[in-house]
């Protein structure tokens, strides 16, 4: 009779060691202007999380942390979100130009999030993103160490944006357009470009004015705008 060796399982791979990571909970509200406080998308200040890696769940870890203003093109597009280190993160950290105040101004960049999460307060760019290659910025947030080792953290960071000028504002388009807004508001009409004069010669001031006439004298408001009618 053979004897029968028993067979070793094989061996099982190690599971990946827990992690924390910081979070952004919402996307930001675009466009983005100097000088303008900056909110996400539900008009609310930006809020930090910290969150289990494999599992998203929120954690009470008491930590501190930085804000920064990263370049826009970090990370690479051909690298996964999550696959830089510390040190990557750190060397694309944007400082401010010469002689300019710091990018980020605001009520308090650096805090401790305590019960996992946070709201940034008031934030704004001192500073439009035209001078770096990349014309875009991304804000980040990362844990301050006071030189300890500890857990590894991953760092937060947004989506890439343009910041403006905010003169620029002065000329942006409302969406959804309100009845009482000017009428160069509107998508195609270029404040005191040809389409706006016309419209001002025709008594047409403001949006409402504008839908007034669309429906009382179509024709009129085709005569006068034709060629962007249709695109309006």
């Amino acid at each position: 009779m053979q004897n029968h060796q028993p067979v070793e399982p094989p061996p099982q791979p190690a599971s990946p060691p827990s992690g924390l990571q910081l979070v952004f909970s919402s996307k930001l509200s675009l466009p983005i202007f100097t000088g303008t406080k900056i909110v996400d998308a539900g008009g609310s200040p930006l809020q930090i999380l910290l969150a289990d890696t494999a599992t998203g769940t929120r954690m009470d870890n008491k930590v501190k942390v930085e804000i920064v203003v990263l370049d826009g093109d970090f990370p690479e597009e051909d690298r996964s979100s999550t696959a830089w280190t510390s040190e990557e993160f750190g060397r694309n950290v944007v400082k401010e130009r010469t002689g300019k105040r710091p990018l980020l101004a605001g009520d308090c960049l650096t805090f401790t999030l305590r019960d996992g999460c946070a709201s940034l307060g008031e934030i704004e760019f001192t500073d439009n993103s035209s001078w770096i290659r990349s014309r875009k910025f991304r804000i980040g947030a990362r844990v301050v160490r006071d030189g300890g080792r500890g857990l590894r953290v991953r760092e937060a960071m947004t989506e890439a944006f343009i910041v403006k000028d905010h003169r620029g504002e002065l000329y942006k388009k409302h969406h959804p357009p309100m009845l009482e807004d000017e009428v160069w508001r509107l998508e195609k009409i270029g404040k005191d470009g040809a389409f706006h004069k016309k419209l001002a010669a025709e008594g047409v001031n403001s949006v409402q004015d504008f839908l007034k006439l669309s429906v009382v004298d179509p024709l009129k408001l085709r005569k006068v705008i034709k060629p962007t009618l249709s695109k309006l």
